[in-house]
């Protein structure tokens, strides 16, 4: 089988590229060039072009090409799912676009979420528009045969990230390090709501097993773990695998979204919710799928990738003081409150 992956060098993707080169898949990724901190297998091949900015120059490099399989990680706009479609009409057998789990309404109708659980999110703007491709894309399958896939992963993560609500982006070490230090930790709501976490060598399994799936066209999957946890559950394992007892704060979503304007979307459109997946249909066309990777096991992954290389471990001064002006500020207006 021959595949082509748009991407193929993010933290999801990486594990997807390993498992299709064990496999004997003859895998083409194509990137820009940005070195991955997990390198891709020798065996994988390379292009080299950004298809989202040089859409033409891709189409050109990628001339004679044909692909059993094409897996889009990078598609954003429905502009995005247009250009594709125009690349890869004719050329590939199968198209797999990786949506998000985010695209399911919010709050959500049913506490149990199936694939056909409504699509709609007011409160980000990145699930409306992973919404528009996903509408973009089935009207090229009903209109065109275009054979096309919808894959919604949820919170996926691998050695190199820590799937935290509030933590910084461009160095996840960051609430580790406050942890082994005594700070105060901050998690939204109550910490009890319900949350799902996925190892990315588990959502590779149910993918490379949708890949040249002709029952699959025109089909949606969310592709996600059966452990459900809490929040407080999923930052008590971290402490707990740190060999300390971390000092959890709830602070209200909201007041986290006016704080760290960046997080609202993805805060109040996502993760402040509950989610529980049904994961039945992936289950039923990937017979054997199965998320065996618990969040203990995964976060210890996690921290053994970081120990291994003490440069790794490093902390987000600016973020720390930002988020400990905002547990101030808390701590303030609950000493009015009280009359302290």
């Amino acid at each position: 089988m021959k595949v082509l992956f748009i991407g193929g060098t993010g933290i999801i993707s990486t594990a997807c590229t390993r498992l299709a080169a064990e496999k004997g898949i003859k895998l083409w990724i194509l990137h820009r060039g940005n070195a991955p901190r997990i390198p891709p297998p020798e065996s994988v091949g390379h292009f080299l072009g950004d298809i989202r900015c040089n859409p033409d120059q891709v189409a050109d490099l990628l001339r004679g090409h044909c692909f059993d399989a094409v897996v889009d990680w990078v598609a954003y706009t429905p502009e995005d799912i247009r250009k594709d479609v125009e690349i890869f009409s004719g050329k590939t057998g199968h198209f797999l676009f990786i949506s998000s789990a985010s695209v399911y309404q919010r709050p959500v109708p049913h506490y149990l979420i199936t694939e056909g659980t409504s699509l709609a999110n007011p409160f980000w703007d990145y699930a409306r528009q992973k919404i528009a491709c996903e509408n973009e894309l089935m009207s090229a399958f009903r209109e065109t045969s275009f054979p096309a896939t919808i894959i919604r992963p949820s919170y996926t993560y691998g050695p190199t990230s820590f799937p935290l609500v509030v933590n910084s982006r461009e160095h996840p070490y960051t609430v580790a390090d406050r942890m082994l230090r005594g700070k105060e930790i901050i998690v939204p709501g109550d910490g009890t709501s319900l949350w799902s976490l996925t190892f990315h060598a588990d959502f590779a399994l149910g993918l490379i097993g949708l890949l040249g799936n002709s029952p699959a066209i025109g089909q949606a999957f969310h592709i996600t773990s059966d452990e459900v946890l809490t929040w407080d559950q999923i930052y008590l394992e971290l402490g707990k695998a740190l060999g300390v007892k971390p000092r959890l704060v709830h602070l209200p979503s909201e007041l986290i979204a006016a704080a760290e304007p960046h997080r609202r979307g993805g805060l109040l459109g996502d993760k402040a919710c509950s989610v529980v997946f049904d994961n039945s249909k992936i289950k039923r066309f990937v017979p054997g799928f199965q998320a065996a990777t618990t969040w203990a096991q995964g976060v210890r992954i996690i921290l053994d990738w970081y120990h291994a290389d003490p440069g790794r471990c490093k902390a987000d001064a600016e973020a720390n003081l930002r988020w400990d002006g905002l547990l101030e500020a808390y701590a303030d207006l609950l000493r009015k409150v009280r009359g302290e």
